[in-house]
């Protein structure tokens, strides 16, 4: 991958505009001058630099809800700098970084942090707060200073906040801050030690299951919460079917309520965890194949909002250990396309424009962000991609600093050319 400036006028010719914002598809060309949005329709200009995107989409920056940059504290795992190489590997212009880090983002000091260091990225990087100090579930942090300082969102991500009486005030305070809530889904005690979903193949390994019941009963909870504090809540990697449901159930009562899904909980099912590949053991984990197909049909009738990747970097060291000893988590922004693509556009038929709006304008709507990215003057936040190239993933194509990635050597269907951010093009 290459990362170079861009042209003053630089003309993506020829290709296929796909604009989510207003649901509209169509042959055009776009023209980015000085790092802005000049012009999108058919441009005819003759000083400018032009890329032929013939059999190209030109469509709008990926966002991603959720990532681990483990900076501070895990540089070993990914930094700021890297990180935001395998964002842009995978089409992705902003991403909102969870503060699981050592120490926490828990503070407006450590969200200033963040934000200043981000400023030197070539991708936007939105700091989330931690939801409670030291992310132990007892006492708030400093919310409404941690916003001023740039935080989109809080959450305790990694570590649930069991606590309900302390998740009430967290609601409590993120409604007063207009921001959403994100808590990770799943009941300790339920979940116990749990290192794969719960069922017949977790008996057939012999490795400890995690029921659906611990990510059920959390997301119940939850929902129920935010509709009595009035708050902004939303789930993060939904896995099992009762939580598509328990969604579902309550936005027909209350409307501040959204939900993502990750590429690998569409993707893979427990029984592709009989190798005993510890890059498949995440949290939540893998489900079972009729989770996974509810998983698709709450994405097909809007349930879930969004995809997000759960970005989540790990050594060697981490990973190459026997299953229940290895760390939870996978990296997954240079696979989030080709992944996404295979099995929703591929494999069930849907149309193409709904899984891009659920990587770029159902995204910024939740967190706030400027949504109109095709808009006259606008900094231009471009994913330019192929959408019917068949591909196999490999260690190359991971710009991460790590490499624990159960994609390696898997078949992909669509594929990232050019990402355009910050008045850089990278060339992938």
């Amino acid at each position: 991958m290459k990362i170079k400036k861009c042209a003053k006028k630089l003309l993506l010719k020829n290709g296929t505009i796909l604009d989510p914002l207003a649901g509209k598809e169509y042959k055009g060309d776009v023209l980015v001058e000085n790092g802005k949005i000049a012009a999108v329709g058919k441009i005819s200009t003759k000083d400018a630099n032009v890329i032929d995107c013939n059999g190209l989409i030109i469509t709008h920056g990926f966002c991603d809800l959720h990532v681990h940059f483990r900076e501070p504290g895990r540089e070993d795992k990914e930094t700021l700098e890297t990180g935001s190489r395998a964002a842009l590997a995978g089409g992705f212009t902003r991403v909102c970084a969870m503060p699981n880090t050592d120490p926490p983002i828990d503070s407006p000091e450590s969200v200033r942090f963040i934000v200043e260091k981000a400023d030197a990225c070539p991708i936007h990087i939105h700091p989330i707060g931690a939801a409670t100090k030291g992310q132990l579930g007892k006492e708030l942090t400093e919310m409404s200073g941690m916003a001023e300082e740039g935080s989109v969102a809080f959450s305790d991500d990694g570590l649930p906040i069991m606590d309900g009486g302390v998740m009430r005030r967290v609601l409590e305070y993120g409604g007063m801050l207009d921001l959403p809530i994100i808590n990770h889904a799943e009941d300790v005690c339920l979940r116990n030690d749990g290192v794969m979903n719960e069922g017949r193949t977790s008996t057939r390994l012999g490795l400890p299951g995690n029921p659906v019941e611990a990510e059920g009963v959390m997301v119940h909870r939850d929902l129920e919460l935010a509709k009595l504090t009035g708050a902004k809540l939303h789930v993060p990697h939904i896995s099992t079917a009762t939580a598509v449901k328990n969604v579902s159930e309550m936005k027909k009562q209350y409307e501040n309520i959204s939900a993502e899904v990750t590429p690998h909980h569409l993707f893979f099912i427990d029984d592709d965890l009989k190798e005993f590949d510890t890059n498949l053991k995440v949290a939540p984990p893998i489900r079972s194949q009729s989770d996974r197909k509810e998983l698709i049909k709450g994405f097909k009738n809007g349930t879930i909002d969004c995809i997000a990747t759960d970005h989540a970097p790990h050594t060697i060291e981490d990973k190459e250990a026997t299953f229940d000893m290895a760390a939870f988590g996978m990296i997954g922004l240079e696979s989030c396309l080709g992944a996404t693509l295979n099995v929703l556009v591929e494999e069930e038929s849907l149309d193409l424009m709904t899984v891009i709006k659920a990587l770029t304008v159902n995204p910024r709507e939740i967190m706030g962000f400027e949504t109109d990215i095709f808009a006259e003057k606008t900094p231009a936040e471009l994913t330019i991609f192929d959408p019917k190239e068949s591909w196999e993933f490999s260690k190359n194509d991971i710009f991460s600093k790590s490499c624990n990635s159960p994609f390696v050597g898997r078949k992909l269907t669509g594929r990232v050319k050019y990402t355009i951010v910050k008045n850089q093009i990278a060339l992938i």
